[in-house]
């Protein structure tokens, strides 16, 4: 069973693991070993690193206590960060992270969610309702990155 918790301090550590080893392990299918060592570094500076995780409170989905994915929802309706522990993909993570953000997004009035999506999760941001708004590339420390603008009204 997964349950869905508030981002506490504690969970920093778990949570750079999440992202840096599903983006090492599963967006290398549709990235440059350059682009992912870039998005996901090995000398992240730890500290920075708690400071944004504490900027965007994301939500943690955790099976057996363990935490398995983690998302935020930002007040204007994106979702900065999006991610599923890559042993844990297909699990119904994702599924689970996503209707808890429209949950709070409707609690909000949030009237759309939007979010900056890479190539690897558009087809289950497609599942989940979205639909692409615009392709474009970013620009990760000094690696030029397609990804997709995505919404979904609400």
């Amino acid at each position: 069973m997964i349950q869905l918790d508030d981002y506490r301090s504690e969970d920093a550590n778990d949570l750079w693991s999440i992202y840096f080893h599903t983006i090492r392990h599963i967006n290398i299918r549709d990235y440059s070993l350059d682009q992912v060592a870039a998005w996901a570094p090995d000398n992240i500076d730890p500290q920075r690193w708690r400071n944004k995780m504490e900027s965007i409170k994301p939500f943690i989905a955790k099976i057996d206590g363990k935490p398995v994915g983690y998302a935020d929802l930002q007040q204007d309706g994106l979702i900065y960060h999006f991610f599923c522990h890559h042993q844990f993909q297909s699990r119904g993570v994702g599924r689970a992270l996503m209707t808890h953000i429209e949950q709070q997004a409707k609690q909000r009035g949030t009237s759309r969610l939007y979010s900056h999506v890479s190539i690897t999760a558009r087809p289950f941001y497609e599942r989940m309702g979205f639909t692409v708004v615009k392709e474009q590339l970013i620009e990760v420390r000094q690696q030029h990155l397609k990804n997709f603008v995505m919404e979904k009204p609400l």
